[in-house]
C-alpha cells in the first residue's frame, strides 16, 4: 500500500522541516516548497492527499493556493498555517475552502490530530462516504421541498470541512438535528457531539461548565473537572442558543476557539483542544451585535459559514409527509395501530402557520392521537388555534369542503401565575384526579365519567405526570 502524501508549502525553512520530521513519523510521503510557483508545478505532477499552505508567500499568498486546490483538486484538504493570533487570515482560508488552520508556534499534539481528522476526510472522499452517509439521525431530516433538498445539500458540503458553522432558525425547526448531521456525514463522526444549552447554565458555573476546573480551585471543587470543550475533544461541540452567553463568557469562549485551547479554572497551563464549533439560536444575532448585546469578533468566528433552517409555513408541502413519520414514530412507541389524516385534517395542517414549527406538529398529532376515536384524526382532533390559522383564500371561503376551525382558546383568566397552559393543566388534573377517586382508581369507568377514550386518559396520565 502506497504511503499518503502531504505537501508543505512555506518559505520558512525551520517549519517545512518540523512538518517534514512530524509527519514523516506519522509514515506520511511529504514534499516541502517554498512558493506559490513551486506549489503550483507540485500540484500539476502528483495528486495530495492533504496541504499545509503558510499565509505569506515570496510570490503570493495560501489564500492563491486554497483557491487552487478547491477548483482543481476538490478532494485535497488544505490547512492554512497561520502566524499566532492572525485569525482574520484562518477565517478568510476557511470562507475559501480550507479544511482548518494551525498556528505557528506549531503545537505538535494538534498538528497530529488535525492530520488524522483530513486524512480520513480524503479517505472518505476518495471512497463516496461522507455526504452519502445514512442512517442514524439522518433518516428524521425529513422533506421532499426545494428547501429541504437545499439544506441538506448545504448539510453534505459544511461536513467536509471544519469551519465554524451557525445554524439560524426558529424554535422547533430541527438546529440541533442539523447539527448532528454534519458532524455524522463528517470526519469527525468517530468522535463525540457534544450539545449544550448555553442559556441552561447559571452564569456562575459557565466557566467551569466550558473549560474545566482543578481540585480545591473555589468552593465545592472536590476533584479536577474535565470541561465541554474536552469532552468534545476530537469531535463537536454544539453551542445551542448561543446567544444567551453573558458577555463575559463570550470573552472567554472567543479566546478558547482563536487559540484551540483552554485553561481550566485553577490550571496554570492551556490544554490544546481539537473540537469543531458548531452554534445555533432562535435570535437575530446580527441584531444583537448592533445593540451590543453579542460581541462583534465573536460573532464573526463563530459565523464563518451561516446555514439558515427554514420554517415550516415556507415548505408546508413537506408537512403531510412529515406527519405520516411522526405518526408511525408515535404507533410505534404506544404499541396502537398507525393514526391517519382524513382529508379535512390535512387540509388543516397545511392551512395552519405553526409558530412553533416541527416539534409543534409532533405535539399536535401526539394530543390529536389520544383524543381522536379509533386511529382517524379528524379536524376537530387537532385543535388549532384559529389565530395562527392561515387567512383562507377568496374562492376556497365558498368551498363546501372547507375544514371548520375550531375557536381560539380564551385568554388566560386574571391571576393565572403560568400562563393558560397551566391553568388549563390544573383543570384538568383536578378532574382526572376527582374521577379516578370517584371510580376507585378503575381508569375504563374514570375515562366513561369524563367522557373521553381510555386512550385519551391514558396519554393526559402520561401528560400530567399522575400516575
Amino acid at each position: 500500500m502506497n504511503p499518503q502524501t502531504v505537501l508543505v508549502i512555506d518559505d520558512e525553512r525551520d517549519i517545512r522541516e518540523l512538518l517534514t520530521i512530524t509527519l514523516g513519523r506519522m509514515d506520511l510521503q511529504v514534499d516541502a516548497v517554498g512558493t506559490v510557483g513551486e506549489a503550483r508545478r507540485a500540484l500539476a505532477e502528483r495528486s495530495y492527499d492533504l496541504c499545509f499552505t503558510d499565509m505569506r508567500l515570496p510570490d503570493g499568498n495560501g489564500q492563491e493556493v486554497i483557491e487552487l486546490i478547491a477548483a482543481d483538486h476538490p478532494d485535497t484538504p488544505v490547512a492554512m498555517i497561520t502566524a499566532y493570533g492572525n485569525v482574520d487570515a484562518a477565517v478568510n482560508a476557511l470562507k475559501a475552502g480550507a479544511f482548518d488552520f494551525v498556528s505557528k508556534p506549531v503545537d505538535i499534539q494538534m498538528l497530529r490530530g488535525l492530520v488524522r481528522t483530513a486524512l480520513r476526510l480524503a479517505e472518505e472522499k476518495r471512497n463516496g462516504g461522507g455526504a452519502a452517509k445514512t442512517g442514524g439521525s439522518g433518516d428524521r431530516l425529513i422533506g421532499d421541498s426545494t428547501a429541504m433538498q437545499q439544506v441538506r445539500a448545504t448539510i453534505s458540503k459544511l461536513a467536509r470541512n471544519q469551519a465554524p458553522v451557525y445554524i439560524a432558525g426558529e424554535s422547533g425547526v430541527g438546529k440541533e438535528l442539523v447539527a448532528r448531521l454534519i458532524h455524522e456525514q463528517g470526519p469527525r463522526a468517530s468522535g463525540p457531539f457534544v450539545p449544550v444549552n448555553c442559556g441552561a447554565i447559571p452564569s456562575e458555573l459557565m466557566e467551569s461548565e466550558f473549560f474545566g476546573h482543578r481540585k480545591g480551585s473555589f468552593t465545592g471543587a472536590g476533584a479536577d473537572k474535565e470541561g465541554l470543550f474536552q469532552a468534545a475533544q476530537g469531535g463537536t461541540l454544539f453551542l445551542d442558543e448561543v446567544a444567551e452567553l453573558p458577555l463575559h463568557m463570550q470573552v472567554k469562549l472567543l479566546r478558547a476557539i482563536q487559540e484551540k485551547a483552554v485553561r481550566p479554572i485553577g490550571g496554570r497551563d492551556e490544554i490544546p483542544v481539537d473540537v469543531r464549533i458548531l452554534s445555533a439560536t432562535h435570535k437575530n444575532l446580527g441584531q444583537l451585535v448592533e445593540q451590543g448585546q453579542f460581541r462583534q469578533d465573536l460573532f464573526y468566528r463563530i459565523n464563518v459559514i451561516e446555514l439558515r433552517v427554514p420554517p415550516l409555513r415556507e415548505r408546508r408541502g413537506d408537512v403531510p409527509l412529515l406527519s405520516g413519520f411522526i405518526l408511525k414514530a408515535l404507533a410505534g412507541k404506544s404499541g396502537d395501530s398507525v393514526g391517519q389524516l382524513s382529508p379535512a385534517a390535512r387540509d388543516a395542517l397545511e392551512a395552519y402557520d405553526f409558530p412553533g414549527n416541527v416539534r409543534e406538529l409532533e405535539n399536535i398529532l401526539e394530543r390529536a392521537m389520544a383524543m381522536c376515536d379509533g386511529n382517524s384524526i379528524d379536524a376537530s382532533d387537532l385543535m388549532l388555534p384559529q389565530r395562527n390559522a392561515r387567512p383562507a383564500q377568496p374562492e376556497a371561503a365558498t368551498s363546501d369542503h372547507s375544514p371548520p376551525l375550531p375557536p381560539a382558546p380564551a385568554p388566560a383568566p386574571a391571576g393565572a401565575d403560568g400562563g393558560l397552559d397551566d391553568y388549563i393543566s390544573n383543570i384538568e388534573r383536578t378532574a382526572i384526579v376527582k374521577a379516578l377517586e370517584e371510580s376507585r382508581y378503575n381508569k375504563t369507568a374514570a375515562a366513561r365519567k369524563l367522557g373521553i377514550t381510555f386512550r385519551a386518559l391514558r396519554y393526559k396520565l402520561k401528560k400530567l405526570g399522575i400516575d
